[in-house]
């Protein structure tokens, strides 16, 4: 019989190990409510969670690592619904917007992540958008990329761009509105979704 050992650097996954790395993540966030992600280092962490330096290095590599596993938390909450930008865009051309108020499981991973309490300082956060937007992107692009070119004839690589766009847009827009569901963010989203299908038209 084989006795496998775990290599040193291998992160367990019991009980224990998901509570400390669950007491970092939400000390990231707790000091993100004040302090822009760019100003946090590894020691306010640290203090924050009251742990020791050593007890962090043993569950991350570094805070990016710790603010990735924060955001892809966030993408796993978020996928109680099941909406994408195409579906947004398709709800507008049809001039049903109405939907988008009635059912928010329609909306796109990122206003329905920075809605929450818990996510909506770091969204918020101007120093780490450029972060979120790309995890976003690699979480939703396999969703989003084929949807595009099956609603527009568009290449791959068109409508990869296209994605990008919308994305990076749509993020700066709802940053700009504070991601505040009020009637003035509906009534911009029914531009913007007029704009885009206009010019998939």
């Amino acid at each position: 019989m084989v006795n496998k050992m775990k290599s040193p650097n291998q992160k367990k996954t019991d009980r224990r190990t998901l509570y400390t790395q669950m007491v970092i993540k939400d000390a990231l966030l707790e000091l993100n409510k004040e302090t822009a992600y760019d100003k946090i280092n590894v020691t306010m962490v640290c203090r924050q969670a009251e742990i020791a330096r050593s007890t962090f290095y043993l569950h991350f590599d570094s805070l990016d690592e710790v603010l990735d596993s924060v955001i892809d938390d966030a993408l796993l909450f978020s996928e109680s619904g099941s909406g994408t930008v195409v579906d947004v865009l398709d709800i507008i051309r049809s001039g049903r917007s109405d939907v988008l108020s009635k059912n928010e499981t329609v909306l796109p991973a990122c206003q329905r992540i920075a809605d929450s309490d818990k996510y909506h300082h770091l969204f918020m956060d101007v120093s780490v958008s450029d972060h979120i937007i790309q995890r976003i992107a690699a979480h939703e692009h396999d969703k989003v990329v084929p949807d595009l070119m099956a609603h527009t004839g568009l290449a791959a690589d068109e409508a990869e761009m296209l994605f990008k766009f919308i994305l990076n847009g749509s993020f700066a827009v709802n940053r700009s509105l504070s991601w505040e569901k009020n009637e003035r963010w509906y009534r911009y989203q029914q531009i913007l979704g007029r704009f885009i299908n206009a010019g998939i038209q």
